[in-house]
């Protein structure tokens, strides 16, 4: 019986902070000892040229995510692990993939909407006319057909694996439904039924979403309010000292300022339910020193990280072994990707003579 296949990868853009660990890592680590899986974990590293494209960066990106990937927890033995530029095959795809994709639906994504005029430097929040602005934009600054045809290649990472289900955030949602039009497009145009169609993983609950340091919005490494999975314990401690408050409560029961909700958020997350308890009643009762919750906030973050850091150091110098586990990765799936290869080019009509 064919076990159900599980796809995900992460960008390899800068090391992972605590958002992708409960966002997504840990969850990969659970989803390996399913039996019922067969799990495919990715380093994205051809989705970071969109916005990262430094050569001298990349590898090194490349390197530290694996290295956080088996720190954290994830087995080569239990799932298959590799980068994604050592599978030829994606790039094929990719290209034979757009073939079937409209300019108009990926220029109406949200997510091509913001890092576009980000990239021209356009500060707005409207949904605008985002065709007009890239090409009458006459600045030196441009927007890569990269950017544009991101959620075809997230497609192709997931129907080349004949992915069944994708562990994906709310930000990924729309490049999701566009991966199941494609697989949908594809065995229209050709007669077949040989894509399914991928859905989200249910983890059982709402996507767990970790709030930045700075008072608003999501962790994120673009927007410099992350705490690193490798981050040492002096730095880690700075940087939930310094988190965004308030002034703190006037009456009691008052509702919580953003950035204060945030910091509650973090606790719940990372911190056992009676220490919640105790600063929630300290809260509401306006007794509360955000000195001492920030103390213990970074008390039981440092409890996750720093067994983390300590075993991605460890890896990180050993090289035969990392060398190893990319090797093994792409051997493993190259197997499955090679072989819809063959079948989608067979299905498109390039056949050998």
């Amino acid at each position: 019986m064919r076990k159900e296949v599980v796809v995900s990868g992460i960008r390899s853009t800068g090391n992972l902070h605590l958002g992708n660990y409960y966002g997504a890592l840990r969850n990969f680590v659970k989803m390996q000892e399913e039996d019922k899986y067969n799990s495919y974990f990715f380093i994205a590293d051809l989705h970071a040229l969109t916005t990262h494209p430094d050569p001298k960066m990349l590898h090194e990106n490349v390197r530290d995510i694996l290295c956080e990937y088996l720190a954290a927890g994830l087995d080569p033995e239990k799932s298959t692990l590799f980068v994604q530029s050592d599978v030829p095959e994606i790039s094929e795809m990719y290209l034979l993939m757009n073939m079937h994709v409209g300019i108009g639906e990926l220029m109406r994504t949200a997510s091509f909407k913001d890092k576009a005029r980000k990239q021209l430097g356009i500060k707005t929040d409207n949904d605008g006319d985002i065709e007009h602005e890239i090409i009458g934009n006459n600045t030196n600054k441009r927007v890569n057909a990269g950017l544009l045809t991101y959620p075809t290649l997230m497609a192709v990472d997931i129907l080349i694996q004949h992915g069944n289900y994708v562990p994906v955030g709310k930000d990924q949602e729309q490049h999701l439904e566009l991966t199941r039009r494609f697989a949908r497009r594809f065995n229209s145009t050709y007669g077949v039924e040989y894509f399914e169609e991928p859905q989200n993983f249910n983890f059982g609950s709402e996507p767990i979403k970790i709030p930045g340091l700075d008072g608003s919005g999501k962790m994120g490494k673009s927007e410099g309010n992350c705490v690193y999975l490798i981050d040492d314990e002096k730095t880690l401690r700075k940087k939930i000292m310094r988190a965004v408050t308030d002034e703190g409560p006037k009456v009691p029961n008052s509702p919580k300022a953003e950035s204060v909700e945030n910091l509650f958020t973090l606790l719940r997350v990372v911190s056992s339910s009676d220490t919640v308890a105790y600063f929630e009643e300290k809260y509401n009762t306006c007794e509360i020193r955000y000195g001492d919750l920030k103390k213990q906030l970074a008390d039981d973050i440092l409890k996750v990280t720093l067994p983390i850091r300590e075993r991605f150091f460890e890896i990180q110098n050993d090289e035969a072994y990392l060398a190893r586990v990319v090797k093994m990765g792409a051997e493993k799936a190259r197997e499955t990707a090679s072989k819809t290869l063959r079948d989608v080019r067979e299905i498109m009509g390039f056949k050998p003579f």
